[in-house]
């Protein structure tokens, strides 16, 4: 997938007082910089941060974490930022093969949104749902496993049901429709949602758990 590149990008994100510039220093210690006990959710692949930022919004007694590897999606966050105070909310511009050497045992919900599907057979191992991820995400989950996934994808969303399922995941809620399920469930729309929406372009969800 190929973005715009913006002048400055990188130096426009490290001065964003939500984004924070050296995460790893903080691994094992995210409850203290958010000054509460509050439950600590991650979107991988934050894009734009749309959603991040109106779940921040939406649920204020949950801390939000968004992480993006391109700082020319990352500046649209920021500037979708000015003028709002969100105490429960910070950014990380990295790849999120780093997840397991920024967190330890702190993530209670991670959010897969629209995350890149990598369709080609020689990528599959940078998909979010590959299970050299899925281990990773072992090392960060709090207690319970928990991930939710939102995509257009349908091979994308097979493949995941598959490598969750194998993993010994198992499937709370899974929808091939999202928008017009009959038992509705609250859902914020990502950026690339609102618009795969208006094209009437059928979402697929998945709410997986690994309980001990």
């Amino acid at each position: 997938m190929e973005y715009i590149k913006i002048k400055n990008a990188d130096k426009i994100v490290k001065n964003c007082p939500y984004v924070i510039n050296n995460p790893q220093n903080l691994k094992g210690k995210w409850q203290s910089l958010f000054k509460n006990k509050n439950p600590i959710y991650l979107e991988l692949g934050m894009g734009r941060g749309d959603f991040i930022i109106d779940m921040a919004k939406a649920y204020p007694n949950i801390n939000f974490i968004g992480l993006e590897a391109i700082d020319s999606q990352m500046v649209r966050a920021v500037e979708n930022l000015t003028n709002k105070n969100l105490p429960n909310l910070k950014l990380i511009n990295c790849n999120a093969e780093e997840v397991d050497n920024i967190f330890q045992k702190e993530i209670d919900t991670i959010y897969l949104t629209f995350c890149d599907p990598w369709p080609k057979k020689i990528d599959e191992k940078k998909r979010f749902t590959h299970i050299n991820f899925l281990k990773k995400y072992d090392k960060i989950f709090k207690k319970q496993k928990h991930i939710i996934l939102k995509t257009d994808n349908k091979g994308f969303f097979a493949y995941s049901l598959e490598t969750l399922s194998n993993y010994w995941y198992t499937f709370k809620r899974v929808s091939l429709d999202l928008h017009h399920d009959e038992n509705p469930i609250p859902n914020i729309m990502t950026n690339y949602e609102k618009q795969y929406f208006k094209e009437g372009r059928p979402i697929y969800y998945v709410d997986a758990r690994f309980e001990d």
